[in-house]
């Protein structure tokens, strides 16, 4: 590993443990991925993690904090744009459709995409916004 891989891998990790500690597996190779939309049943929420401000201040903390709702996702998944590349990009094969977009949030049900929260749904917006545009989808959909 050269010293910026080095460095980017010490600076993100409390970036993975945040979610991590809430609940959120982590899919760091492409195996990861195509499990988990083979395999997993039910309603998922994943969230494609990223170092950008806004990630960081907004997306992981409105995450976190939509899991305090009545109803919830039962399992919690997460990939890191950036920093497992490979899992990223097969990740968003199964966001057919969608343009890229880091950090965002997608509920799904057995590797099909129900409701997508991208980068612009949450740049600019106060968490309280986005936990609302969570916790309605969970609503709709769980």
């Amino acid at each position: 590993m050269n010293p910026y891989e080095q460095y980017m891998k010490e600076v993100s990790q409390p970036m993975r443990d945040e979610l991590i500690e809430a609940g959120f597996q982590e899919l760091t190779t492409t195996e990861d991925v195509d499990q988990f939309a083979s395999t997993t049943e039910g309603k998922a929420l994943v969230v494609v993690n990223s170092v950008c401000g806004c990630a960081a201040g907004l997306a992981r903390p409105a995450a976190k904090a939509s899991l305090n709702h009545s109803k919830k996702p039962e399992k919690l998944f997460t990939v890191f744009a950036g920093q497992d590349r490979e899992a990223t990009a097969k990740m968003r094969e199964y966001l057919e459709g969608i343009e890229p977009s880091s950090p965002s949030m997608a509920l799904m049900e057995n590797g099909k995409v129900l409701h997508f929260i991208p980068r612009e749904e949450i740049e600019d917006h106060q968490i309280e916004e986005i936990v609302d545009n969570l916790t309605n989808a969970y609503d709709k959909y769980l």
